[in-house]
């Protein structure tokens, strides 16, 4: 990731639904600075350079002394979300057309709903999808040969009816790759036009339905992410030669593993971006709270439409290849992500029994929540917080003020309709809120075997902190750390996280029979091929870092535990740590192994390399002691009951000090209502700590 020697600022710039998030590191001096700016859905990248601008305008830089620029992005995710796949066509093997429909048997709701449910319409219909014959054995060899005009005759099915975006999967081409790289030849050749994504590039692993609708799901948003990322290079580069620099800007995007790939990287490995923005939070979150002096931490990065939530173990995000967007699984390693529709614009409303709900309806940017006065009609999350008082009437520093009546106005009717005072309409909409991060931070935890009450939560985002002290309660968690800057918090882990790509190969054997020279070979081909990339983006050989790591299972499971590989040949006792290392994280995952039973065998299913390139990452710097918390002001907010509530600027707040609710802390990007019967206290990097008053 090298740069002229004259520039040395790095920016990081996070798209939202809402807002666009931007913080900017001087590396010769370490001066960091934030900022905010709408987000513009017409053309994200509209947003994206004004907040560019605007960032460079607070450290009075030009652009020409951006040395790099790191993206996270929601394309991706939106349009998986919304449901946007409409337009694709499918290529797979004879007789398995129907691969799609028949997907799953699982139900997304285990009680009484799940007599009603029906599988959701598939990513590609009955009528679009072509199958070719040839067939391929489960080691890759050849049982019938690629029959070339069915794949003319797809192709030609495609082009005629004018279906551009298209995915192939063959069975068990992660074995062998050859039948789809003639199938791609084939669509190149008689249907140019046509954007294509392959399995074997996609997911060299097996399971035939997740490797199928994962090639999918790259291939639906593979054009919209060129466009994008095309869009936002271009104008890169026109500001880059309106400076006189001869050089392209390098620019770089988030991925959903929690690493960064450069934007021409990226327009080949679109799927790789459906978690940008969430991946970007837990990273940020996970330096802050390990510099703090905890390496264990749940994040919840709130929002103006939804509320992510991850856990951080050792410093590290959970990692998954179970995951999904949407109604989508997407099999690609990405940080282990809940999403819940509980940000500040999710909108309040009565479901047809008359109870109160809250989102997953958002009224995100625009027209945004009633307050904001640009054409919401509907009551959301923000709008209660204004009625009770506990965000100050305007945002983002007097920028975006806020129409408070009218926000009472959209509460009151709502309240009507439930025969509820308006203070306790707008309680009762945050208590649900709450209740709905609270059930995903369970989901996170429990899901792993890990107990919520242990963890101290780590909030952030516009609207992340603004019910951290309930969920204080509702789960009896140790506390809560605010970081500085927390509306900011996933732009910055944009500018801590390092290049990574990931390889995996299907190799399937039992423990008791694993063919090492086998096991070395894959994963020295894993290794070389992560090594090509790392050259690509610049990494001279002595910055490139690997990691090994295999899915082992006990034979007879559906289902694989990831573990750590350790460097050095694959011999028997290197295998048999991996096989100790497996029985030790089933234990710790599940709470029960089967270590000394010769009867149950394990079993290797994936192999995996991933190759890491290192960046500098800006340092944490402590602030001035704190000489006594002052209030700025004060003003009447409802905790439970009205409270004369002191207001502090958390700019005007040193190491040390402390607040006790009832009081509001306020700052240029977020909020933090202080209840009462809690306390903050301000560590020496400036995080603020809150737990119930007493608490040890």
């Amino acid at each position: 990731m090298g740069s002229p020697p004259t520039s040395s600022i790095r920016v990081g710039i996070d798209t939202g639904g809402t807002f666009t998030d931007v913080v900017a590191v001087d590396e010769r001096t370490g001066r960091l600075a934030a900022t905010k700016t709408p987000s513009t859905p017409a053309d994200p990248a509209d947003g994206f350079m004004t907040g560019l601008h605007k960032v460079l305008d607070h450290l009075g830089a030009v652009p020409s002394a951006v040395s790099a620029v790191c993206h996270g992005t929601t394309v991706a995710t939106n349009k998986l979300l919304e449901g946007k796949v409409d337009d694709l066509g499918f290529v797979t093997t004879e007789g398995y057309e129907h691969m799609l429909e028949i997907a799953r048997q699982s139900v997304p709701d285990g009680y009484g709903n799940s007599y009603f449910w029906v599988k959701p319409p598939r990513i590609v219909p009955v009528d679009r999808v072509r199958t070719v014959r040839g067939r391929l054995s489960v080691d890759g060899t050849v049982i019938r040969p690629f029959d070339e005009d069915d794949a003319v005759a797809a192709a030609r099915f495609f082009r005629d009816r004018g279906i551009t975006t298209i995915g192939v999967c063959f069975l068990h081409a992660y074995a062998n790759p050859e039948h789809e790289l003639l199938m791609r030849d084939v669509l190149a050749r008689e249907h140019p036009e046509a954007t294509v994504s392959i399995s074997s590039d996609v997911l060299r692993e097996y399971r035939e339905y997740e490797r199928s609708v994962t090639t999918l799901v790259d291939a639906a948003v593979k054009p919209n992410i060129r466009r994008y990322v095309a869009n936002i290079s271009t104008r890169l580069s026109e500001l880059s030669g309106a400076n006189g620099q001869d050089h392209a800007l390098p620019f770089y995007v988030m991925k959903s593993n929690g690493g960064v790939l450069s934007a021409d990287e990226v327009a080949s490995q679109p799927i790789t971006t459906v978690l940008s923005g969430p991946a970007a939070g837990a990273l940020g979150a996970a330096v802050v709270a390990g510099t703090a002096g905890y390496s264990s931490v749940l994040t919840l990065d709130g929002g103006g439409t939804s509320t992510d939530v991850t856990v951080v173990v050792d410093g590290h995000p959970a990692l998954t290849t179970e995951g999904s967007v949407g109604r989508y699984p997407s099999k690609i390693p990405m940080i282990d992500v809940v999403t819940v529709g509980a940000g500040g614009g999710s909108i309040g409303w009565l479901s047809p029994e008359g109870t109160l709900k809250v989102g997953p309806h958002s009224a995100g940017a625009d027209p945004g929540p009633i307050c904001y006065g640009t054409g919401g009609t509907e009551p959301t999350v923000t709008d209660a917080h204004v009625v009770l008082g506990r965000i100050p009437p305007h945002l983002l520093g007097g920028e975006i003020p806020l129409d408070a009546p009218a926000a009472a106005r959209g509460i009151a009717d709502l309240a009507a309709r439930l025969n509820l005072d308006v203070e306790q309409c707008a309680a009762g909409v945050l208590e649900i809120s709450a209740w709905n991060q609270a059930n995903a931070l369970r989901q996170i935890t429990v899901k792993r075997g890990l107990d919520v009450r242990d963890f101290t939560l780590v909030t952030f985002g516009g609207s992340g902190s603004l019910l951290a002290c309930r969920l204080v309660d509702v789960l009896g968690l140790d506390g809560v750390l605010v970081p500085v800057n927390p509306g900011n918090l996933s732009a910055y882990g944009l500018l801590t996280v390092d290049v990574r790509n990931d390889y995996v190969r299907t190799a399937v054997a039992r423990h008791a029979e694993l063919d090492h020279a086998s096991v070395a070979k894959i994963l020295d081909d894993l290794r070389a091929e992560a090594d090509v990339a790392l050259r690509r983006e610049g990494f001279e050989p002595a910055q490139r870092r690997f990691v090994r790591t295999a899915d082992l299972r006990y034979y007879g499971q559906a289902f694989e535990v990831r573990v750590d590989v350790p460097d050095g040949p694959v011999t028997p006792e290197l295998a048999q740590t991996v096989a100790d290392a497996f029985h030790d994280a089933h234990r710790a995952l599940y709470g029960y192994d089967f270590r000394d039973d010769s009867r149950q065998e394990v079993e290797w299913v994936n192999l995996r390399v991933t190759g890491i390139g290192p960046i500098r990452r800006p340092e944490m710097v402590e602030i001035a002691p704190g000489t006594g918390a002052v209030p700025a002001a004060q003003r009447r907010v409802y905790f439970d009951e009205w409270h004369d509530a002191d207001v502090y600027q958390r700019s005007a707040l040193g190491a040390g000090d402390t607040v006790t609710g009832p009081a509001v802390i306020e700052e240029f990007g977020s909020t933090v209502p202080v209840h009462p019967g809690f306390q903050v206290r301000v560590d020496r990097f400036g995080n603020l700590l809150m737990r119930r008053e007493g608490a040890a």
